[in-house]
């Protein structure tokens, strides 16, 4: 009767380890599920129908830079650079603007994308529950990254912050766990990516970019750059650029 008695008990207990098991499966399946609808948020909005402001800052070995520039999607120059270290811009300096960003804007048309694509950064497959309460979910995940080489493969990882109420990642921080080498001659001992984003009426826009690195070149030189884009005044131009077309077309 103990035997009977004490084999129902394990039998139970198997059940209740199954039962548990599959439970947090179909969790794991529905944050996912939840990451790939925010994904989709950010890809589906389009940035270029929006007027912001953009303002940078670089350290690259104590040499600091830093400017302020205005995107306006309904002005035939769409950029503006408003101020380079901390004083108005030279006429010199406005045309050297206009000219890179007329390049850039160039490449981009040749290249789609240019900017490296959330699902290329974050890999699907290998997102895993670091918390859940309730207002976030963070989740881990693999880096792969081929820009940064063959060599920092598998020593790239990530989180990313998951925003419960607006249905958005609010952050994702991209660092590595072991030295790599991203070409010849070249070593990072320290790379540290975080990407912040704010919700604007449905709409998921970049609020921070930040990159600091630490390594060296050549054996010899020092690599410590720090950079620091941040994004301010969103306004939604979308309506008044139809209207013109339409304008336009009458």
């Amino acid at each position: 009767m103990m035997k009977k008695y004490y084999l129902l008990l394990i039998c139970f207990g198997l059940v209740l380890n199954v039962s548990a098991a599959e439970k947090t499966i179909a969790e794991l399946a529905s944050f996912k599920e939840k990451i790939n609808h925010a994904i989709i948020k950010i890809e589906q909005t389009e940035k270029k129908l929006w007027s912001y402001k953009v303002s940078r800052y670089e350290d690259e070995e104590g040499d600091i830079s830093s400017s302020i520039e205005q995107h306006s999607p309904q002005l035939i120059e769409q950029w503006s650079l408003k101020q380079i270290n901390g004083q108005l811009p030279t006429n010199k300096q406005i045309k050297k603007f206009a000219k890179k960003k007329q390049e850039q804007s160039n490449t981009e048309k040749k290249e789609v994308n240019i900017q490296l694509p959330l699902r290329k950064l974050i890999n699907p497959e290998s997102l895993s529950l670091v918390s859940n309460d309730e207002k976030n979910i963070v989740m881990a995940f693999n880096v792969n990254i081929k820009k940064l080489g063959k060599d920092s493969r598998g020593k790239l990882q990530g989180t990313l912050i998951y925003q419960k109420e607006n249905q958005f990642i609010e952050k994702i921080t991209i660092w590595n766990n072991a030295d790599f080498s991203p070409m010849f001659t070249a070593n990072i001992t320290d790379l540290t990516l975080t990407f912040t984003f704010v919700h604007i009426n449905g709409s998921v826009l970049p609020k921070q970019n930040e990159m600091k690195m630490i390594g060296s070149f050549a054996y010899f030189t020092e690599i410590n750059e720090t950079s620091l884009d941040s994004f301010s005044d969103y306004d939604y131009q979308g309506e008044q650029l139809n209207s013109n077309i339409s304008h336009i077309g009458h």
